[in-house]
């Protein structure tokens, strides 16, 4: 079973349907004995980093992401606001995060060359995939990918990013350590080949 991570966020539902979809059982829930128990673990959402840890931290399931989670060496998937708060802290409300990749997360320059640069982008977006990664497979380099997001993270470790995305700044758009990956696109949302991915997720390793 698929834990679907439930911090009163909106999109899940999205989630869940493209997991029924692709013929994987999927269940968004807030309890940590059933997140513990799941074979993996995906943290989807919309919002805000400060609101986003300040849910999580009430239900108790920032120490279970941290330690029964990535911890534990169970695949752990992060999606848009997932991504960015796997690092340590974020411009955005200037929230303290999960801390489980080193780094930060920062907005997107008011302007760029002289020129505004709207933030937030929204709408679809190249996605250079800058190493291989199983996350990846069967997904052409260039593809496009939905985005709604004001921030990007920055991770310390360069080698931690697996793909990047452009706008008026080149960002990190995916990320993989070990058995924690996260993409700054919603997968849900991006078509056959945001679907292949979420599909690679729910396979690698079994």
């Amino acid at each position: 079973m698929i834990a679907i991570v439930d911090y009163r966020a909106g999109n899940l539902t999205s989630v869940a349907s493209a997991l029924e979809h692709l013929g994987h059982r999927g269940e968004i829930t807030d309890r940590p004995d059933v997140i513990r128990a799941a074979d993996r673990v995906i943290l989807p959402g919309v919002g805000a980093a400060g609101a986003t840890m300040e849910n999580l931290r009430g239900l108790g399931l920032d120490r279970v992401l941290r330690e029964d989670v990535a911890g534990a060496g169970k695949p752990f998937l992060g999606i848009c606001i997932g991504i960015q708060v796997l690092f340590d802290r974020s411009e955005e409300d200037n929230a303290e995060c999960l801390g489980i990749i080193p780094g930060r997360v920062v907005r997107f320059p008011h302007s760029v060359d002289g020129r505004p640069l709207k933030a937030p982008q929204i709408g679809w977006n190249r996605v250079r995939q800058t190493k291989a990664h199983p996350l990846f497979a069967g997904v052409p380099d260039h593809a496009h990918f939905y985005f709604v997001n004001s921030y990007y993270p920055v991770p310390d470790d360069p080698a931690v990013t697996i793909a990047t995305s452009d706008h008026g700044v080149v960002f990190t758009a995916a990320i993989a350590r070990g058995n924690v990956m996260a993409t700054q696109f919603h997968l849900e949302k991006s078509g056959a080949a945001g679907l292949r991915m979420l599909d690679n997720f729910c396979r690698m390793g079994s």
